[in-house]
């Protein structure tokens, strides 16, 4: 599979963090390095970004990022393998208290995609779904986990109606042979739903892979932390700005924002922003995409800005 990947919703996150030179901001999440080229780009002498991602190939094509920039005058670059989660060890160990803009893209890259993870099931490749090196697999989920187990994993991470008939036929299958490949694993699932939802629009095996990746990586664990770190970081008039992809990650990122600015200590956007007609039409992976974004109250009481449009609430 070839590698391909069009960062999301990218004028609408470079608006809504509005990047000024001087300023520390944390891409936490680098993937295929669209987003961190960009926020690189906007900073200048002075400025840091801070770069993370579990993959080490993304972590390698932020720097590359960074390499092709020669200005004189570019912002310092710290560039870490890491998952976001450990935000605030990551910043701890840079000595950076503060952070004027933080970024959360939750999507996979198409660099993920075309890695031969068993991210896809789009070809017959190993059951990792990793991110990094090393830890528990989704071969070893789909293979130790109880019948029970895998349906609530199913139900609960993929929202998939058939997630018991799924775990049932996962069991059978590997009763007879360990299911190590994503066409095994495909084969399971197709046996374990209606010849209907075989024939539907939306492939059967997309939601349980969705809940394996989710409950391989602990993402929805990862997630929260990462947003309590990134909070706790956020300087006065800082932004904070989130892309997620499916119901329940957006859930989440709605909850702990709205939480945040109840608490009185900024403020969200009510609704989320959706990608435009025409990325819609160039990017077909944008479809479910959805930006949440919080800004932290001022330190010092609020001023009317010179420029109305630098404001969250006329961006939202």
């Amino acid at each position: 599979m070839e590698a391909k990947h069009d960062s999301v919703m990218m004028k609408e996150v470079l608006d809504a963090l509005s990047v000024q030179p001087g300023e520390t901001v944390v891409d936490a999440t680098i993937g295929g390095a669209g987003h961190f080229e960009s926020l690189l780009a906007a900073l200048g002498e002075g400025g840091v970004i801070v770069g993370i991602d579990a993959d080490p190939a993304a972590v390698e094509r932020g720097r590359e990022a960074y390499a092709r920039d020669r200005r004189t005058n570019r912002p310092v670059a710290h560039i870490v393998n890491d998952n976001f989660r450990n935000l605030a060890r990551v910043l701890e160990r840079l000595g950076i208290g503060q952070v004027d803009k933080i970024l959360f893209d939750l999507g996979w890259s198409g660099y993920q995609i075309a890695a031969p993870r068993g991210f896809s099931f789009q070809s017959d490749e190993p059951l990792l779904m990793t991110y990094g090196e090393g830890g528990e697999t989704a071969a070893d989920i789909v293979n130790t986990s109880s019948e029970e187990e895998l349906a609530d994993i199913i139900f609960t991470y993929g929202e998939e109606r058939f997630a018991r008939s799924i775990a049932r036929s996962i069991v059978a299958a590997r009763a007879k042979e360990r299911i190590l490949t994503t066409g095994a694993l495909v084969a399971a699932i197709e046996s374990g739903v209606p010849a209907w939802y075989r024939t539907g629009k939306t492939h059967p095996a997309t939601k349980t892979f969705q809940a394996l990746r989710i409950a391989t990586n602990d993402e929805l664990g990862a997630l929260k932390e990462g947003l309590a770190a990134a909070l706790a970081v956020l300087a006065p008039r800082g932004r904070l700005a989130v892309i997620s992809f499916h119901s329940i990650e957006d859930r989440i990122v709605k909850n702990v924002l709205r939480a945040e600015a109840e608490a009185g200590q900024g403020e969200a956007t009510k609704k989320p922003v959706s990608p435009s007609r025409t990325e819609l039409l160039a990017n077909r992976r944008a479809r479910s995409a959805k930006l949440r974004v919080f800004e932290r109250a001022a330190a010092l009481p609020y001023a009317e800005p010179a420029h109305p449009a630098d404001t969250l609430l006329s961006y939202a």
